[in-house]
């Protein structure tokens, strides 16, 4: 099981890597995505998770942004620094589209993330405008749904 954590959390950091990419040069063309995905030094597994976080985060940014920029009240999401803004998408896109992912691995995988590669400040930072979204926007009934997997997971 632990491999399988380190597989994923290696996977976010390509996800990572590839939205910040996609957010400097706003390219959005699949193809173009893919292949630098594809460029990446890493084994199919992660790789194949991360492209489908990328996809997924990329087709709802637009619900992602306004959800965030929902809860953050205060802060423009043009003014978040470029990590921060990227690891709150692919987390939000975690809580609010992945129903396979225990919310509380996305939280934290987030906080880890955005420590390792933003700012000391970052992991409170990203921890509380996460928890606003899994306590405010979560569907209804995902929450057993993620109670069953860790369950599940944990056997």
């Amino acid at each position: 099981m632990a491999s399988k954590m380190k597989r994923r959390s290696r996977a976010r950091e390509l996800a990572l890597q590839t939205l910040y990419q996609v957010d400097l040069t706003r390219e959005t063309e699949r193809a173009n995505i893919d292949a630098f995905l594809d460029e990446q030094d890493a084994e199919d597994e992660p790789r194949e998770f991360a492209r489908s976080l990328v996809h997924g985060t990329l087709e709802h940014k637009e619900e992602i942004d306004a959800t965030i920029a929902e809860v953050t009240q205060n802060w423009a999401i043009s003014r978040m620094a470029v990590i921060d803004r990227n690891v709150l998408r692919l987390a939000a896109h975690e809580l609010l589209h992945r129903d396979d992912i225990p919310p509380k691995v996305s939280v934290n995988e987030a906080i880890e993330i955005g420590k390792r590669f933003s700012t000391t400040n970052s992991g409170a930072f990203i921890n509380g405008i996460l928890d606003k979204i899994m306590n405010q926007h979560r569907p209804a009934g995902a929450d057993e749904q993620s109670e069953a997997a860790d369950e599940e997971e944990g056997s």
